[in-house]
């Protein structure tokens, strides 16, 4: 094998530029790293940035060959993004045209011995994607005020590569996976792995294909320390392994993430997979509503807490196995076991799979779809057939794949365009021809993949609307962001699985530093509405405040105000849809993750530290919660357990008032089980005085605890005390403990400062003779600057 990753050099049509560029990586990081350019998440340099993806872009590099043996051999490459064409010794001997898909070539005939040259011709995206439109035989429209350059929807990328209404548009390109020349000889391409559970085995019927078979050859298998032989005749051939007395592989909470190792030795070459044994369904048996929508790990019902995933980062080169573990390590902290990886970014790495099963993050994955309409010709189905396959086939074998989903939103997208509305019977069939190109290839590779045809959706063969039906399926709810109704409209619904729904935030202050200057402080400024992409998104967020809060003083207090509405607006939906479990089974909230600095929905910032709401999701999304909702003139307290073992739970209700004087109202102790919902108190709200809240408490003898507030009037309603927090500090081992006191009820008591950090707790409510003690985690370089801009803010001290 000759690796060709490494250093290449970036050229342009016009010869304007070389400069190195790493591959893998992408060339815009390539020029920003070469001072070519300034930062396109600075400001407004996007704007400035675009011209790159309208030209033709070369790569070069030369290596050694030599071939003693005379050998054969092909060039391997994969992750090629998007449309390119590739020379060795300026000879064309590959085009590659879908950025999700692994290309080989023979390549016998132009390698030469000694020193070679290889060049990748970059075609420009932009104006590719413009041709292939002009080719269609009628009109394939995307959605315009999503997507700042036009036509993504033709090439076979990242579709919020051309913008989105939380991405940057910079239809960026280069090569992110392998470049390599490979000896043309047998060996393992992929491996299909199919599980049967029995008492006290489990069955591994494996296939396995072999690429540039020529005769039959053996294969040893060595898995839970046993080495079988096996005789491959055939290019696909079917073995089956067993393992006695298995260790199953079980979800966060719920047991170990045990993965046994497989591997595989052909010609001395070992391919290596690792295997969860585990039996996952999704359930969807019809019921005197509609039918139910849930998945089954090892027989037992799972309530999925997730978010939607999108890509790390808009520019590859910033993609690192690092920072993906962090943020999925924050979502494994704030008690998630399920992530959707929406279909308008990436399938992601091997090892992005690999992280999440051994951390027992269940995987929802869409194939790469979304939002748009999309050609039916069969040269494009060809292609999706072919990227359909290969992804098959490389991700099948991972323990944390539940499901695979169609696409996003491409059943809405029918209703969204003036021509498809027209037209609609043309435009369906050709949804139609692509959602089956879809599923038929998935199913021949992978008869007993678990699939689902769109997100969302009411099932197989339903074009419904599952914006708004709840009876059946997944639902994406946006009625409260997108038609600015109550946070109160989350309780209108009762969805089975609501796979979306969201509410928007600004990102925190340290990060809105690192892309303007003080004068910018403004949501109305250029360089904030730069950074802010759904249309109207600014004014949305501060109407809503005003429903809810009185208006914040100043724009620092603006941004924490934004991240504790967006964190109450989501508690309020997934409370409600939690406690009337068995009926919904699912919430994934839109979205986990920020691509690059700006106001999205996302709970955790571009470079992932924690949004205020994040820690508020830590507490609704704890496998046993109560929560106090209120209902006919009721508050009542409901407890869940997603647990698989019984739990006893006491809940300590009291009432409150402003100076944060409180009077115990009642106790109650119950044993919760799990799979439903428990009410355990119901209280009539005439027991609470206009200016009172209720303080409840709850202690599970599984260890797990909560405290939360509830009031009954809208926050502005309040005449909230001056807390008076007092914040003392000291350095401990290189943290930072910090003791909070208050001389007042303290509402979402929150810690910011100019830095990443990582806080034991946040976002707090505080009662006075109580100190709470949090603990703050920094870089060793940056724990005098956290200590130096450490500060507190509640919502007296923003809003009064």
């Amino acid at each position: 094998m000759i690796n060709l990753s490494g250093n290449w050099t970036l050229t342009d049509e016009n010869n304007d530029f070389s400069v190195q560029m790493n591959i893998p990586g992408d060339a815009i990081s390539a020029l920003l790293q070469a001072n070519k350019i300034d930062d396109p998440y600075y400001g407004k340099n996007e704007y400035d940035t675009r011209w790159i993806a309208q030209r033709v872009w070369s790569i070069k590099r030369t290596f050694e060959f030599t071939n003693l043996e005379n050998e054969a051999f092909e060039l391997n490459v994969s992750e090629v993004d998007c449309l390119a064409k590739i020379y060795i010794n300026s000879k064309l001997v590959l085009e590659t045209n879908n950025a999700f898909c692994e290309f080989f070539a023979d390549i016998d005939s132009v390698l030469v011995e000694g020193i070679n040259e290889i060049e990748i011709e970059f075609l420009s995206n932009t104006e590719q994607a413009s041709k292939i439109q002009n080719q269609q035989p009628y009109y394939i429209p995307y959605l315009e005020f999503n997507c700042d350059i036009p036509d993504g929807n033709m090439l076979r990328k990242t579709q919020c590569d051309f913008g989105w209404d939380w991405n940057i548009a910079l239809a960026p390109f280069g090569l992110y996976g392998n470049i390599q020349i490979l000896k043309k000889s047998a060996r393992v391409q992929s491996v299909l792995v199919h599980q049967v559970h029995a008492v006290d085995h489990v069955e591994l019927q494996i296939d396995l294909e072999i690429i540039n078979f020529t005769r039959s050859c053996e294969v040893d298998f060595e898995i839970d320390g046993k080495v079988l032989t096996h005789l491959a005749s055939s290019a696909v051939s079917q073995f089956v392994i067993e393992i006695d007395h298995p260790k199953l592989w079980w979800p966060v909470g719920w047991g170990d993430q045990y993965l046994y190792e497989l591997n595989i030795n052909l010609n001395d070459v070992k391919t290596t997979k690792k295997i969860g044994l585990r039996q996952i369904k999704l359930l969807t048996n019809q019921d005197e509503i509609g039918a139910e929508f849930m998945f089954e790990v090892n027989s037992h019902k799972l309530y999925a807490r997730g978010a939607n995933w999108i890509p790390q980062d808009a520019l590859h080169s910033n993609i690192t196995q690092e920072k993906t573990r962090q943020l999925l390590q924050s979502a494994l902290d704030a008690n998630m076991n399920m992530i959707r990886i929406w279909g308008g970014g990436r399938y992601e790495t091997d090892w992005f799979y690999d992280m999440c099963s051994q951390m027992g993050i269940l995987v929802w994955q869409d194939f790469m779809f979304a939002c748009n309409i999309y050609p039916s010709d069969q040269h494009f189905l060809d292609n999706v057939a072919l990227e359909v396959v290969q992804q098959v086939k490389r991700l099948n074998t991972h323990s944390c794949l539940a499901l695979w989903c169609g696409d996003n939103e491409l059943i809405g997208a029918l209703n969204w365009f003036d021509i498809t509305k027209q037209h609609r019977d043309r435009y369906l069939v050709g949804y139609d021809r692509l959602n089956r190109t879809i599923e038929q290839n998935l199913k021949q590779t992978d008869q007993h993949a678990i699939w689902w045809p769109s997100s969302p959706s009411p099932g197989p063969m339903n074009f419904g609307d599952a914006w708004h039906d709840d009876r059946s399926g997944d639902m994406h709810f946006w009625d409260v962001w997108h038609s600015g109704k109550s946070f109160d409209h989350y309780r209108s619904i009762k969805p089975r699985f609501c796979s979306e729904f969201g509410f928007q935030s600004f990102p925190s202050m340290h990060i809105i530093k690192q892309f303007s200057q003080e004068k910018d402080w403004n949501i109305a400024s250029p360089i904030m509405e730069s950074h802010q992409k759904n249309d109207g998104g600014n004014a949305r967020i501060a109407e809503t405040m005003f429903r809810y809060f009185r208006f914040p003083n100043g724009f620092e207090n603006f941004v924490y105000l934004s991240q504790i509405q967006q964190g109450l607006a989501i508690r309020t939906a997934v409370e409600y849809w939690r406690s009337i479990k068995p009926h919904c089974m699912g919430t994934l909230y839109w979205q986990l993750n920020d691509t690059w600095p700006v106001a999205s929905w996302s709970s955790l910032n571009h470079g992932g530290s924690w949004k205020a709401m994040h820690y508020m999701v830590k507490r609704f999304y704890q496998p046993v919660a109560v929560f106090a909702i209120e209902k006919d003139g009721m508050i009542q307290f409901s407890c869940v357990n997603d647990t698989i073992i019984s739990t006893d739970v006491t809940l300590d209700v009291s009432i409150c008032d402003l100076k944060g004087n409180t009077k115990q109202l009642t106790q109650r102790i119950q044993t919760i089980t799990t799979h439903t919902n428990h009410i355990l108190l119901e209280i009539p709200v005439t027991q609470l005085a206009e200016e009172e809240l209720i303080i409840y408490s709850f202690n599970a003898t599984n260890g797990m605890s909560g405290q939360d507030h509830f009031s009954l009037v809208p926050y502005k309603s309040l005449d909230l005390q001056d807390s008076q927090i007092k914040m003392d500090t000291k350095i401990v081992d290189d943290c930072i403990h910090i003791e909070l006191e208050s001389q007042a009820l303290a509402l979402f008591a929150t810690i910011e400062c100019d830095v990443d950090v990582s806080l034991s707790d946040n976002v707090l409510m505080l009662l006075p003779g109580y100190t709470q003690t949090i603990i703050l985690e920094v870089a060793k370089e940056h724990l005098g600057r956290a200590m130096a801009s450490l500060r507190v803010t509640d919502l007296y001290s923003c809003c009064y």
